[in-house]
């Protein structure tokens, strides 16, 4: 059996929202299952008020409603313990580089803080998933662990079943996959992106538009032709670490001209 090499802590993250548009809807559930080197676990499950009415239709999913989190904290009251619990981790999930990391660094700067994310490596157990096999969380935990989810869309029952499909991949794909996050984080990497919302990527080192009219085209060459532009995306509804990128971006420009 290949057992999941750490050389720091890895954290198994899972969020229940009020949706999946992460520019707009929030957290109200966060659970971190934080696996140490040595093989110590800890975990941190937290319900959090998110601010907003949750959906019908979302509640009908996770079964949570707007009268279980009415009397819990808003995220930003709790942002300093659950940063400080993953200090130092990278982090791990199932979907989590397209949805739980950019939900979770949205709801930081939301706050009015940063979540390091440049020392960071992720791991998504989901990418490894539908790499080899292409399936559903439920789907992947019979297939790999041979076990029903109970209580599927509880966030700690999710992050503690990908933490378990993990080992049983590394054990299934001994030969093709590496025990270490160095590895993992490699062989899930999504496309070279800027921002979490992939509006902005990256090509041949050249930060590109991945939407709208200028999609293809370079940031800076749009930003110089049509400023614009810059300020219609900050007043736009574009989540907030897309504008923090755009502004870095930006900024950068101006310091080249002065």
């Amino acid at each position: 059996m290949s057992a999941l090499q750490l050389t720091r802590p890895l954290a198994f993250i899972d969020l229940e929202t009020t949706g999946t548009n992460v520019a707009t809807d929030r957290i109200i559930e966060i659970a971190i299952i934080k696996v140490m080197p040595d093989r110590s676990v800890q975990t941190k499950v937290k319900r959090i008020n998110p601010g907003i009415p949750i959906p019908a239709a979302t509640t009908a999913i996770h079964g949570i409603t707007d009268d279980d989190v009415k009397d819990q904290p808003l995220f930003k009251q709790v942002s300093n313990e659950l940063k400080q619990f993953m200090e130092q981790c990278d982090i791990a999930g199932y979907n989590s580089n397209r949805f739980d990391i950019p939900m979770l660094v949205e709801e930081f700067l939301r706050a009015g803080q940063t979540f390091e994310v440049d020392s960071r490596r992720f791991v998504d157990v989901q990418k490894i998933f539908h790499l080899m096999e292409k399936r559903t969380l439920g789907a992947a935990y019979k297939f790999y662990c041979d076990k029903d989810l109970v209580n599927a869309h509880s966030a700690e029952a999710d992050a503690m079943a990908t933490f378990e499909i993990l080992e049983a991949q590394l054990t299934r794909y001994e030969t093709l996959l590496k025990p270490d996050v160095d590895a993992l984080a490699t062989f899930t990497k999504e496309d070279d992106y800027v921002d979490f919302a992939r509006r902005i990527i990256m090509q041949n080192g050249v930060e590109m538009f991945n939407f709208g009219k200028y999609k293809g085209r370079a940031v800076r060459d749009v930003l110089k032709s049509e400023p614009q532009y810059y300020d219609w995306m900050m007043k736009a509804d574009f989540p907030l670490n897309t504008k923090q990128k755009l502004s870095e971006i930006y900024h950068s420009m101006m310091l080249k001209k002065s």
